[in-house]
C-alpha cells in the first residue's frame, strides 16, 4: 500500500474509531418519530447564511422552535429550527404532501434569486447533515457525501432560461442495530421488533432532490393528499417529469408549490461510531491531498536541515577562532558579527521600539500556545466536525485562557528593555491586537447586518464575546505581567556601548525589505498546500479533518521560522548592522504578506464571488487571518533570534 494511502487510513482510524467525550448515541425504536431539523441557506457565490424560513417554504404548524446553538454556530449563522417533516423510524412511504404553499411575484423573484445565487440547503437528522451522494464517473463503485443539497437550478431546455425548485425530497436514511441484540428488521416486522425491545441508531442521511410540477388526478377534489397525478404508492417521482419553473407565473398569479417527500429506511452495517466516514472522504482528490502534503513537509524538513547543518558549521568555525588563544586580534576580526557585541543588544529605538515589539511578541506566543493546545484537542477527537462551531468556540475561549502567556512574555522582554511603563505596556498587550480584531469583525457584522444574514452577530452574542474577555483573558493577561515583570531581568552576555557602533554601507540584498521580503518565502512553503484545503473547507464548505498533518505542519512551521530567522539575523550580524530585533520578528512575519497575497490569487481562481459585500467579507477575514498569522510567525522568529544572538555571544571571550 503507498505511503500516503497508509496515512489516510491511519487518519480514518482515528477519526472514526474516537467517541467523543459528551457524545453518545441517541437510540430509537421501530416507529419512533426521528426529528429532522432545517438549518442554514449557504452559497460560495455569496458567502452569507440565511435562515432556511427565511424562503417561502413549508412552516411548522405548531410554530417555529429554534434549537439552542453554542458561540462557534451563531458566528457561523447556523439557525436550527424544527420541521414538520414525519420520518418514523422503520417505516417507509411515498409520495408525502408536506404542505402546499402559493407563491406571490415578490417571492417568486426572492426564491429565484437564492437559485440563481447556488445556495444549498442545509439539514440535520440526529446530528448528520443531509447529504447527496456523489459517484465517481471513472470507479462508480468509490462515492463519498457532499454535505447540503441545492434549492434548485437554472437551464434554457427550449431556450428560455428558467429557474427550477426542488419541491420533492427522496429520503434514504441508513440504520444500525445496537450490537448484541437479534436482529429485527424495523421495515418488515415493526410489531416485532417493538415487542423484542430492539434499538437502532441513525448511520445515515441521504437526500435526493427533485422538481416536479404536481397536478391533480381529481381536480374537483381541494385536497393534494392521495390526489397526485405523478406520484402516487405505486409510482414515485422522477426525472423525466416536467420540472417545477417558479418563474413561469407573471402579474399577480398565484404559484401553487407542492412541497412532498418519500422516506426509505436502509439497514446499514456501519457503526455509529463510523458513521462520519462518508462525509470525511473528499473524493477523487484524495491521492493527490495526501501525496501534496507529505511531499511537501518532506522538502520543508530536508531544506530547514541543510540551512541549520550549514549555519552551524561557519558559526562554530568563527568560535573556535576567536576564542583561540593563538589567533591574532586582527584575524579574529576577519567576521563582522564580533565587531558589534557591544551594540547587539541595545534596545530598538523609534516610535515602534520596546513597547510594541513586546506587545507584538507576547500576542504572538499567545495564539502559538493555543494553537498548539486546540490541535491537540482535535488530534484526539475533542473537535470532531460531528459537533458543530466546537472548533471556533475552542479557538476563542482557549485564546482567552492562554491570556497568561501574552502578559507574561510581553512583560519579561519590556522589562528586559529597561521599561518603565509597566502599565502601559499590559494594557496594550490585553487590549491591542484583540481590539484590532474585535474592531474589523464589527465593521464585517455591520455591513453583513444590512444583508439581514445569519451571519450577523445578535448584539447579545457580541455583548457575551465582550463580557467573557473582560472576565478571562484581561485578568490572565494582567497575572502573567505581574509575575512577567516579578521574575529576574533576562541577563544578556556582554555589556551595552554607551555611543552607538557606525554602520557600513550595507549590500542590496541586506537591506530590510530584500531580506525580509526573502525570510518569508519559507514559511509560507511550509504551510501553502495545507492552507489550499484549509481555505476550501471555510470558503467553499467542505470538511477538513486531517488534524494531526495540520499539527505536524505547525511544528515544521515553527522550526522554519526559527532556522530562516536564526540565519538571515546572522547575515546581517556578520554585515555588522546590529539592529536586528524588528529585523527578526519581520523576516518571519512577512510570511503574513504571502498569505494575503495567496488569498487574492484563490479568490481570483477558486472563487465566484462578485457581490460587493461578500469580496469585503472574504478580504476583511483574510486580512484578520493574515494578521493572526504575521503575530505567530514573527514571534517565533524573535523567540529564536534572542535565542540565538544570546547564545552565540556568551561563547565568546570578550574582553
Amino acid at each position: 500500500m503507498a505511503p500516503h494511502r497508509l496515512l489516510a487510513a491511519a487518519a480514518f482510524v482515528v477519526t472514526s474509531a474516537v467517541v467523543l467525550p459528551g457524545s453518545h448515541p441517541k437510540e430509537y425504536e421501530a416507529g419512533e418519530v426521528v426529528p429532522l431539523q432545517v438549518n442554514k441557506l449557504w452559497s460560495a457565490k455569496t458567502q452569507l447564511t440565511f435562515p432556511y424560513y427565511s424562503l417561502p417554504v413549508c412552516k411548522p404548524a405548531s410554530g417555529i422552535v429554534e434549537e439552542r446553538e453554542n458561540l462557534g454556530q451563531i458566528l457561523l449563522g447556523d439557525r436550527i429550527m424544527n420541521s414538520d417533516y414525519e420520518l418514523k423510524l422503520g417505516v417507509d412511504s411515498r409520495c408525502n404532501v408536506l404542505c402546499v404553499q402559493p407563491l406571490g411575484s415578490s417571492e417568486v423573484a426572492h426564491v429565484k434569486e437564492r437559485i440563481e445565487n447556488e445556495y444549498t440547503v442545509n439539514w440535520i437528522l440526529d446530528a448528520l447533515p443531509a447529504a447527496v451522494r456523489m459517484y465517481e464517473e471513472d470507479a462508480p463503485e468509490n462515492t463519498h457525501y457532499e454535505r447540503g443539497f441545492p434549492l434548485g437550478f437554472t437551464a434554457a431546455p427550449k431556450g428560455e432560461h428558467h429557474a427550477y425548485l426542488f419541491n420533492h425530497i427522496s429520503f434514504v436514511i441508513s440504520y444500525h442495530q445496537e450490537d448484541g441484540k437479534e436482529l429485527v428488521d424495523p421495515v418488515k416486522n415493526a410489531d416485532e421488533a417493538r415487542a423484542a425491545g430492539a434499538r437502532y441508531r441513525i448511520v445515515g442521511f441521504e437526500v435526493e432532490p427533485y422538481t416536479v410540477k404536481h397536478t391533480k388526478k381529481d381536480s374537483s377534489n381541494a385536497e393534494w393528499a392521495g390526489n397526485l397525478e405523478k406520484c402516487t404508492d405505486g409510482r414515485t417521482v422522477s426525472r423525466e417529469d416536467e420540472p417545477l419553473a417558479i418563474d413561469s407565473v407573471s402579474g399577480d398569479e398565484k404559484l401553487e408549490v407542492v412541497f412532498t417527500y418519500d422516506v426509505t429506511w436502509a439497514e446499514s452495517d456501519i457503526s455509529w461510531a463510523a458513521r462520519w466516514d462518508q462525509y470525511l472522504r473528499s473524493g477523487a482528490d484524495d491521492d493527490i491531498h495526501w501525496f501534496s502534503i507529505v511531499n511537501s513537509l518532506m522538502i520543508v524538513l530536508f531544506l530547514t536541515g541543510m540551512i541549520a547543518m550549514i549555519l552551524m558549521r561557519n558559526l562554530y568555525r568563527d568560535i573556535a577562532r576567536y576564542n583561540d588563544e593563538t589567533t591574532s586580534d586582527e584575524a579574529a576580526e576577519e567576521t563582522g558579527w564580533k565587531l558589534v557585541h557591544g551594540d547587539v543588544f541595545r534596545p530598538p529605538a523609534g516610535f515602534f521600539g520596546p513597547m510594541f515589539l513586546s506587545v507584538f511578541v507576547g500576542s504572538g506566543m499567545q495564539i502559538l500556545a493555543m494553537s498548539i493546545t486546540l490541535l491537540i484537542f482535535a488530534v484526539l477527537g475533542f473537535l470532531s466536525p460531528a459537533n458543530q462551531g466546537s472548533l471556533l468556540t475552542a479557538f476563542i475561549v482557549l485564546y482567552m485562557l492562554m491570556g497568561s502567556f501574552a502578559g507574561y512574555f510581553s512583560a519579561r522582554l519590556y522589562k528586559m528593555f529597561k521599561g518603565k511603563a509597566w502599565k502601559r505596556n499590559t494594557t496594550l498587550t490585553a487590549f491591542a491586537f484583540p481590539g484590532t480584531l474585535f474592531s474589523i469583525a464589527l465593521a464585517l457584522n455591520v455591513l453583513v447586518s444590512t444583508q439581514k444574514s445569519s451571519l450577523a452577530m445578535p448584539l447579545s452574542t457580541l455583548f457575551f464575546i465582550v463580557f467573557l474577555y473582560g472576565a478571562i483573558s484581561v485578568p490572565l493577561v494582567f497575572i502573567g505581567s505581574f509575575f512577567g515583570f516579578k521574575k529576574e531581568e533576562i541577563r544578556h552576555p556582554v555589556r551595552v556601548n554607551n555611543i552607538p557602533r557606525q554602520i557600513p554601507p550595507q549590500p542590496w540584498y541586506l537591506h530590510a525589505v530584500p531580506s525580509v521580503l526573502v525570510g518569508g518565502i519559507l514559511p509560507f512553503g511550509a504551510v501553502f498546500i495545507e492552507l489550499f484545503f484549509i481555505m476550501s473547507s471555510i470558503w467553499l464548505a467542505q470538511v477538513y479533518y486531517v488534524f494531526g498533518f495540520l499539527f505536524l505542519v505547525l511544528l515544521i512551521l515553527v522550526i522554519t521560522c526559527a532556522e530562516i530567522s536564526v540565519v538571515m539575523a546572522y547575515f546581517q550580524l556578520c554585515s555588522e548592522d546590529y539592529n536586528w530585533w524588528w529585523r527578526s520578528f519581520l523576516t518571519s512575519g512577512s510570511s503574513a504578506l504571502y498569505l494575503f497575497a495567496y488569498a487574492i490569487v484563490y479568490f481570483s481562481t477558486k472563487l465566484e464571488i462578485t457581490a460587493t459585500v461578500s469580496t469585503v467579507l472574504y478580504f476583511g477575514y483574510m486580512a484578520m487571518a493574515a494578521w493572526v498569522f504575521f503575530l505567530l510567525t514573527g514571534s517565533i522568529g524573535f523567540v529564536a533570534c534572542l535565542t540565538f544572538v544570546n547564545r552565540i555571544y556568551g561563547a565568546i571571550k570578550v574582553d
